[in-house]
């Protein structure tokens, strides 16, 4: 018996993959770069937050380029060996292009960038697998910066709560998070209710560019030893 066309599913949304060609706009956007702006920073960054990037990459468009995305890619474009760099010693950035790593091409001088980079702090609530920077506990007792409404949703969230004419009251004692636990999808939860923002957006600068003599490691880690 033939099979019945009636229920075949069609795909009515088109997805593009980001192939080859998006990877060449990347590579030429980075040697474009490497020719405009006379140093180059590589960075690291924590608990990244796009919104927090954002903002400091609009702060910094009029006298620098930022580019973030695949490290090989990033790599190929300033050239992975002495053989194959772009400018000379751009092998040793090219190491350096390790995790969750981007790089700056700037005018600003030396002290500047280091100065915007020192300052910078995003704050915001932490994920769910993120690790608390602090405990947190609730005594036993009246809740009142939760309404009655929320009373369902938190005892769902594992939290012993029950109302007491309209407020919400906690049972006994009970710990959201502990430090240096990785948080649950439930204290993530909570700690938004709470307002409590544990998670730190930081950039942190890995090394300097400036010529073939002008180079700087600001981070001395594991593996930084073979940048030569």
């Amino acid at each position: 018996m033939p099979k019945s066309k009636r229920n075949k599913q069609v795909t009515l949304s088109k997805t593009t993959k980001k192939g080859r060609g998006h990877k060449e706009l990347i590579i030429n956007g980075i040697r474009d770069a490497a020719e405009k702006y006379s140093s180059i920073y590589v960075f690291n960054f924590q608990n990244m937050r796009n919104s927090k990037l954002k903002e400091f990459r609009e702060q910094l468009q009029s006298s620098s380029k930022f580019f973030l995305g695949s490290n090989k890619v990033m790599q190929v474009a300033i050239g992975r060996s002495s053989s194959d760099e772009i400018k000379p010693n751009l092998h040793k950035v090219s190491k350096l292009l390790r995790g969750d790593a981007g790089m700056i091409f700037t005018n600003l001088s030396k002290e500047e960038v280091e100065r915007l980079f020192n300052e910078f702090e995003g704050y915001d609530f932490a994920r769910t697998g993120s690790i608390a920077t602090e405990k947190v506990e609730l005594k036993e007792g009246p809740l009142e910066q939760f309404t009655h409404d929320m009373e369902p949703f938190l005892r769902r969230q594992g939290m012993p709560v029950r109302l007491n004419k309209g407020v919400v009251e906690l049972v006994s004692d009970f710990v959201v998070c502990e430090e240096g636990k990785p948080l649950s999808p439930e204290a993530s939860r909570i700690l938004r209710l709470m307002g409590n923002m544990m998670a730190t957006f930081r950039l942190n600068l890995v090394c300097r560019w400036g010529s073939e003599d002008d180079f700087e490691l600001y981070i001395d880690g594991p593996g930084d030893s073979d940048v030569e």
